[in-house]
């Protein structure tokens, strides 16, 4: 399965764009600052904003130097050519994602 990473900062930016249609198998996000850190995570059709329509994750509370896993075990998120995954945090380049994800 091929893997796409991210580095994630304050303005919403793409975590992963599906190209053709897709299963996601997993996704993380990680802090890499000194801080704790506030993240939002959203899945939004291709053509779309993100915003409330499409959040998936909402102010989730990342600790310093930790993970949070999205998606894990047989837990897939199916995506249509353009969709996306997109993610913001209120610290500058504070987060970087890894997704893993498999062509349907």
């Amino acid at each position: 399965m091929p893997i796409t990473t991210a580095t994630i900062g304050t303005s919403v930016s793409n975590a992963y764009v599906s190209t053709g249609n897709t299963a996601v198998t997993y996704l993380t996000l990680t802090n890499i600052t000194a801080g704790n850190v506030i993240a939002n995570v959203y899945v939004v059709p291709s053509g779309n904003a993100a915003g409330n329509s499409n959040v998936t994750l909402l102010q989730i509370e990342i600790a310093t130097l930790d993970t949070y896993q999205l998606y894990q075990g047989g837990e897939k998120l199916l995506l249509n050519n353009g969709d996306s995954i997109q993610a913001n945090s209120n610290g500058s380049s504070s987060i970087t994602t890894v997704c893993s994800y498999t062509t349907i």
